[in-house]
């Protein structure tokens, strides 16, 4: 059996693994990135109102009470993943291929006789990179050719249960971000904004377990505020024509989700969630100390999951999910660094749970229609725009 100590030391090595590993490039549901286990991406993350493993710290926190004794999840979420956009003449062109690893860990300890449970998460809940060839119509007037945001967050929470039907849990978000945005204004120019911040949220949670075959799960995050402050600079040839200090504002929003979880047999879960996801805080992005202005003004979206996992024999378990997420992005404000669009993603998966190990392994296949963008304020966005990712989540399990 491990000890604390080795349990401690082994969070501590996984921290430092996600600070040096390049996480993962995404511009899907939003930039919001909502896959952080292998069993809940299975199921269509569709897990709020079940939330029995250790990523309920990100899931819903109250779910933590679920857990005896100490319980400790390493996982990777990787994916590949790229838009195609079609002109009005026909012509047409990918962006480039992105690909990502995004490292996630999660803790718990329980303290059964307090009804006490303590969790920790470190993982990415926010993502960005784009890059689109010199040759697409909007670098050709000076429109942003690339961008990328990378997000960690280490994520400390509380549980209690106050009876056997109820937990309620609070949590401490700490949060670090970087940024950059490229602008290829002339040929041969390059201009590059740099930025770094970090900040501090909440999250909270309630799980409710009615009766012995129904749940009901509901969790909040509080929206976090970025300020990248860093510098501009443009180059060319190898030689600095200008750098100066700049800021850039990033707005990240609150979030609320709700779950139904039905267990018909001990054999079977069936869940349902509604997630929020409140974008119309993102407003404008605005360089201060260089003319770059952009307006956003996203909208409130919401992301519609179904989950249902099959228990069987010896400890093994298979899932399956179907996730459909709206559209955040109105055409009056698109960019191609995010061109969001509405998306289905579905997703298969298994894993087996052993006495004191476990794992799960899912595959996630994304795919957004073609979204037509049209209109007299996106004249160089004009066209036709369509998405696809794969993806694999694979989580190992020490429980003790």
């Amino acid at each position: 059996m491990m000890k604390r100590s080795q349990i401690g030391g082994g969070i501590a090595w996984f921290c430092l693994l996600c600070a040096l590993a390049h996480p993962a490039a995404l511009f899907a549901l939003g930039i919001r990135l909502p896959d952080q286990d292998a069993f809940a991406s299975a199921r269509g993350n569709a897990f709020a109102a079940t939330a029995d493993d250790p990523s309920a710290a990100y899931y819903n926190p109250a779910g933590i009470t679920q857990l005896e004794g100490n319980n400790l999840s390493l996982g990777v979420y990787g994916i590949t993943l790229a838009s195609r956009y079609t002109s009005a003449t026909g012509s047409s062109l990918n962006s480039q291929r992105q690909w990502g690893l995004l490292p996630q860990s999660f803790s718990t300890l329980s303290f059964t006789n307090c009804h006490l449970a303590l969790g920790l998460g470190v993982y990415s809940p926010y993502g960005l990179s784009m890059e689109w060839p010199y040759n697409a119509p909007w670098v050709q007037v000076g429109l942003p050719r690339s961008g990328e945001i990378q997000y960690f967050r280490a994520n400390p929470v509380i549980a209690w249960a106050p009876c056997d039907t109820l937990s309620i849990a609070a949590g401490v978000m700490l949060d670090y971000a970087q940024a950059e945005l490229g602008v290829d204004p002339f040929p041969g120019v390059q201009s590059r904004l740099r930025g770094r911040d970090s900040d501090a949220g909440f999250n909270l949670g309630l799980l409710w377990h009615p009766w012995k075959q129904h749940s009901f799960g509901v969790t909040y995050r509080s929206a976090t505020d970025m300020d990248f402050q860093g510098h501009a600079n443009t180059t060319t040839g190898g030689t600095t024509l200008s750098d100066v200090s700049a800021k850039l504002n990033f707005h990240l929003p609150q979030t609320l989700a709700g779950g139904y979880s039905y267990r018909p047999t001990t054999n079977w879960n069936v869940e349902v969630d509604a997630d929020w996801t409140d974008w119309s805080s993102l407003r404008a992005l605005n360089v201060t100390g260089t003319p770059l202005a952009y307006a956003y003004n996203w909208k409130p979206s919401m992301i519609y999951e179904l989950g249902a996992t099959r228990f069987f024999g010896r400890g093994w378990r298979a899932s399956a999910g179907y996730m459909y997420s709206e559209n955040s992005v109105p055409n009056s404000s698109f960019g191609a660094l995010t061109p969001d669009s509405d998306r289905h993603l579905f997703s298969i998966g298994v894993g087996k749970s052993c006495k004191h190990l476990s794992w799960d392994a899912a595959y996630q296949l994304g795919y957004g229609p073609s979204r037509s963008v049209s209109g007299d304020t996106t004249p160089p966005y004009n066209g036709n725009y369509e998405f696809f990712s794969n993806a694999i989540s694979i989580n190992f399990g020490w429980h003790f």
